[in-house]
């Protein structure tokens, strides 16, 4: 055990580190190489149900060129040092900015935080790494733009390129962030730069406009992988639209949900609503109302009747679907006559503008996610129960009314056999339904930190085995995970990274590859 460093990374001796660190300190200066307890602080907190200790790191770069991360590259593959790179490292509820094994060092970019590009007429930016979404909206704003955003949840302390690399998801019709990025710059492994697309051609101004380019398309591959490091990244801004219709639907039982899917499906498809629409459910909405210890203390999970009650205390539904309307207002006109049409004839459905909500906080906070304005309201589950632990499960289905019953039931069953709450939404998409659910707990309770980490690992087995995909993961889960896509997917996953990385310098274990 190192008494000078909190962690090693695995295999390196405490001697060959400290030649690492004497290297990085020459390339970056003794103030942007962090080593000790107090500074690595906030590289260290998790909220998984595992100890911190596993995802210690041994140190933290704050790298702010892509000169200087050519040069941390060639050392790494110099001592065989493993990096962890971050962005903003806000990854809540996905493992933070700790790195997925004990010991790697932190690439924190932080500080390559440049808005490099925002192209009014096409409708784009290009930024480094570290710009956050809020830096990015201020800056539309100053200079008065006229294009939207569209942001996770966490918006204005995470940042796009953090994101959609991690293939995150946002709520205008710009949501599904992947399919709206345009060209990237990556320094490889061996320390070459790539620009994707349109940006290997040398003078080209076509980058962040058309996303093949000529041969194999590549930006896919840095996504959610370990195969490189993204130092630019472009992306397609939204038109502000003339009007902007945001509306939320209220069902009052659980089983309503089949028919509210059937429903929703063919205007996702046919483009009627042109967002992701969610669904949350009663208990992922209160938190921004009330807090659990308001309807039920004690062990195990809330009972269906303390959810009734509170739903009707805060007027909300058992299920809570937010979409909106984006056009002229001529073109809002005649869409909202269909949706209204198509929600009315069950005679279920308690249908809300922005006139009948007011001033109604989990209307108005879904609303601004809707506009891409910036919100950290959905912070406010971590306050329904307390204690710090929070991991998103998210198995994707069919976009089918049945599919979404089974897997509500199903996720209820497993949370209430470990006491844990189902806090839960469905982001239905064109085809396909993210069913997003916080699986809170208190981490400092031993017992309920047990319960989490074995109700999580159930989760992931049943669902897999019933053909439900997860898309995301924390980090202490990337292993499971990747094994149930199956072995043929793993080991090109593998080849990949032996082609691109022989020495294996880039977060080894990010999304189970090594």
């Amino acid at each position: 055990m190192s008494n000078k460093y909190i962690a090693l990374p695995k295999g390196i001796s405490e001697k060959t580190f400290d030649s690492a660190i004497g290297d990085f300190r020459s390339v970056l200066g003794d103030a942007a190489v962090l080593t000790s307890a107090q500074q690595l602080a906030p590289y260290i907190k998790t909220m998984m149900p595992v100890p911190d200790s596993d995802h210690t790191p041994s140190a933290a770069l704050m790298a702010t060129t892509v000169e200087e991360i050519q040069k941390i590259v060639g050392i790494c593959n110099r001592y065989k040092v493993p990096i962890w790179t971050i962005s903003t490292g806000k990854n809540l509820g996905y493992g933070s900015a700790a790195p997925v094994e004990r010991g790697q060092v932190v690439l924190d970019l932080k500080r390559m935080n440049r808005i490099l590009e925002v192209d009014k007429d096409l409708a784009y930016a290009l930024v480094e790494p570290g710009v956050t979404y809020k830096q990015l909206y201020d800056h539309i704003a100053e200079h008065k733009l006229g294009l939207w955003l569209s942001m996770p949840a966490p918006s204005a302390i995470a940042g796009p390129v953090g994101n959609t690399l991690d293939r995150g998801v946002g709520y205008t019709p710009y949501g599904e962030h992947f399919l709206f990025a345009c060209g990237m710059e990556v320094v490889l492994a061996n320390g070459e730069v790539l620009r994707t697309g349109m940006g290997s051609m040398p003078n080209s101004n076509t980058w962040q406009v058309f996303k093949w380019g000529y041969g194999p398309y590549l930006d896919g591959i840095f996504t959610q992988s370990n195969y490189g490091i993204v130092t630019k990244f472009g992306f397609w801004l939204m038109p502000a639209p003339p009007a902007f219709k945001p509306f939320v639907i209220q069902y009052e039982n659980e089983e309503d949900i089949v028919e509210i899917v059937e429903i929703i499906r063919p205007l996702r498809i046919s483009g009627v609503i042109p967002n992701a629409v969610v669904i949350a459910h009663a208990l992922y909405e209160a938190p921004v109302k009330a807090r659990r210890s308001d309807y039920v203390t004690g062990p195990g999970s809330i009972p269906d009747a303390a959810v009734r009650k509170l739903a009707k205390d805060h007027h909300l539904g058992i299920w809570n679907l937010y979409a909106a309307l984006y056009g002229t207002p001529e073109q809002n006109e005649v869409n909202w006559k269909i949706v209204t049409q198509a929600f009315g004839k069950s005679g279920k459905a308690k249908i809300l503008t922005e006139r009948e909500a007011g001033d109604d906080p989990a209307f108005k906070y879904r609303a601004s996610l809707m506009r891409g304005d910036m919100t950290l309201q959905e912070f406010s589950l971590y306050n329904w129960r307390g204690g710090g632990g929070s991991m998103w499960f998210a198995p994707v289905s069919q976009a089918r009314g049945s599919e979404t019953l089974k897997q509500m039931a199903l996720t209820k069953e497993i949370l209430a056999k470990y006491g844990l709450d189902y806090s839960g939404e469905f982001i239905v998409g064109m085809r396909d339904m993210h069913h997003i659910v916080d699986v809170l707990y208190d981490k400092t309770d031993p017992g309920q930190v047990k319960a989490a980490y074995q109700c999580f690992d159930e989760l992931l087995t049943i669902f897999s085995a019933q053909g439900y995909g997860t898309y995301r993961v924390n980090t202490a889960f990337m292993d499971k995970v990747a094994e149930t896509y199956g072995p043929v997917q793993r080991q090109v996953h593998k080849t990949l990274k032996k082609a691109l990385d022989p020495n294996g310098i880039l977060a080894p274990g990010k999304s189970g590859i090594r």
